[in-house]
């Protein structure tokens, strides 16, 4: 190709993603909708590369939402934290103690999205962000029970020639049973997400009984990927969302706990026969994430570690630490070193402060809550880690707004019509001088 083609070529494609961007700014809610939509069903073995570099899919969606709707932002102390954390990823990747692809990962896969929810709010209404975060957890959940019945994942039949494809692409199976996973390429990835997504539908405005059923659905769904940390999630982000969120009505409080009980009598002896069955596999696995915490002495205080494969049990099992750590915390300090594991996990920390108190809870910050226990028992993997730093990220601006007046607590169902959204006009009359509206 000519360089004059080659200019033209940039220029049309320049062009249309300037008119792309301009498009959805002017529909703030279908861009979360295209987003959502894009994180639970496309894989992250789909996007281009630039360069030595990959963009999934999401990765290009999050970016585009980022520029498209922009969206007020009022720093904090997290917001600070965050960015202490990707200098020093980024410098010491400069430095040269650090690989560049833990400083990529970083920027990409955390900063970015914990930005994208950050910004969201101050666009998109709370209550429709629930709703679809609700509404796509359900389809998914839906698709996952298909998967698990007719043993065809749709979404693995979009092959890309990558090492993300050959890596998350193949299915997994526990006692010849076919764990679904969706387009999140990985069981415990499906898992987790349904789980922490299951805190939007019990907030959403959606009638008791639908509520209840998409949760049994959602948790059917869980049960089938045949994840212990998803399982334990769920458990955990249904029993704070019941304790914490106000604007669940008693009658939807009784049903789900009378519900969840009913269902852990029935969930329960099937994984254990099916992790009966699995035998050494599952006991390997639950093993190996116990051999893991004995890496800790190889973290430095800044930079990698360095490399230590046969220096656990059974070593080749484990091989270097880049190709197969279960553990976020631990995977951190390895990557990064002592100093930026602290400041990662002062983050998580202070997101999960806001929901200690009833009244300072939100759906992102419950959801964050419960799955930081996984933390040490799965790695930031395909999507979940960036739906993971959304949900952050979008914790931190629910209780920054609700502070400012500048959103409602969460009212759902049989409460939504005697606590009504305000209009677009008075949330910017709101934010003037002597506003007339505060909650």
């Amino acid at each position: 190709m000519s360089t004059i083609a080659a200019i033209g070529t940039a220029l049309v494609g320049l062009s249309a993603l300037v008119v792309v961007v301009l498009l959805l700014r002017a529909m703030p809610r279908a861009t979360f909708a295209l987003w959502a939509a894009v994180m639970f069903f496309v894989p992250v073995w789909v996007g281009a590369g630039l360069g030595n570099l990959f963009l999934s899919a999401i990765t290009v969606v999050t970016l585009v939402a980022i520029v498209a709707l922009g969206g007020d932002l009022r720093l904090s102390v997290v917001d600070l934290l965050m960015a202490v954390l990707v200098l020093l990823a980024v410098a010491q990747a400069v430095l040269g103690v650090v690989e560049i692809s833990y400083s990529v990962t970083t920027v990409l896969e955390w900063a970015l999205p914990y930005v994208w929810g950050r910004l969201v709010l101050s666009r998109v209404p709370a209550s429709f962000i629930i709703d679809c975060l609700a509404l796509c957890a359900v389809v998914a959940a839906g698709l996952a029970v298909v998967e698990f019945i007719t043993r065809t994942n749709l979404f693995t039949l979009i092959p890309f020639d990558n090492s993300l494809y050959e890596t998350w692409g193949p299915l997994q199976e526990r006692n010849g049973i076919l764990r679904a996973e969706g387009a999140w390429g990985h069981s415990i990835a499906l898992g987790a997400a349904l789980a922490m997504s299951s805190s939007f539908i019990l907030a959403s405005r959606w009638r008791p009984l639908v509520r209840v059923l998409a949760l049994i659905l959602v948790a059917g769904a869980t049960t089938l990927t045949l994840s212990r940390i998803g399982l334990l999630t769920l458990v955990l982000v249904v029993a704070l969302t019941l304790v914490l969120l106000p604007g669940i009505g008693r009658t939807v409080r009784i049903v789900i706990a009378s519900a969840g009980i009913l269902s852990g009598l029935v969930i329960a002896p099937f994984i254990g026969r099916v992790l009966a069955g699995a035998g050494q596999e599952a006991a390997g696995s639950a093993g190996y994430r116990g051999t893991l915490f004995s890496l800790f002495k190889y973290v430095r205080l800044f930079g990698s570690a360095p490399s230590f494969k046969g220096a656990t049990v059974g070593g080749d099992y484990l091989g270097s630490f880049a190709k197969s750590i279960d553990n976020t915390i631990l995977l951190t300090g390895l990557r990064l070193g002592w100093f930026a594991l602290a400041v990662f996990c002062l983050v998580i920390a202070l997101v999960i402060v806001t929901t200690i108190t009833p009244s300072r809870a939100n759906p992102a910050s419950i959801a964050v809550t419960a799955a930081a226990p996984s933390l040490f028992g799965v790695a930031l993997i395909t999507q979940f880690g960036m739906y993971f730093w959304f949900l952050a990220g979008l914790a931190v601006t629910w209780l920054s707004m609700r502070e400012d007046h500048r959103v409602d607590p969460v009212h759902s169902g049989e409460d939504e019509a005697a606590v009504p959204e305000p209009s677009s006009r008075t949330r910017r009359e709101s934010l003037l001088p002597g506003g007339a509206s505060h909650d």
